[in-house]
C-alpha cells in the first residue's frame, strides 16, 4: 500500500527543512549566503533521490519530493545570484 502525505505535510516538512538549513548555514565559514547556497544544492539531490527511491510520480495534484527539489531549485538559483550580486 502506497502512504501518500498530504499538501500541508510537505509544505510543514519544506519549512522545517529551510529553518534548518538557514541555522545550518549561519555557522558557515564560507558565509551565509554561499553555506545556504551549497545546502539548498544538496537538499535537491537529497529530494530528487527520495523522489526516485519511493518511485513518486513527477506531475501529481498532491506535492512531494519532486515539487520540493524543485522548490529547492529555486531558492538555491536565488540564492547564487544574491552571492554573485555580492561579490561585484
Amino acid at each position: 500500500m502506497l502512504r501518500t502525505q498530504s499538501t500541508t505535510q510537505v509544505l510543514a516538512r519544506f519549512g522545517v527543512r529551510v529553518g534548518l538549513l538557514g541555522c545550518f548555514a549561519a555557522f558557515s565559514n564560507v558565509g551565509f549566503v554561499r553555506g545556504l547556497a551549497a545546502l539548498f544544492w544538496m537538499a535537491i539531490i537529497l529530494c530528487a533521490l527520495v523522489g526516485l527511491i519511493k518511485r513518486e510520480p513527477l506531475f501529481r495534484a498532491r506535492l512531494n519530493h519532486w515539487d520540493e527539489g524543485v522548490a529547492f531549485g529555486a531558492l538555491f538559483a536565488l540564492a547564487h545570484i544574491v552571492n554573485q550580486l555580492n561579490a561585484a
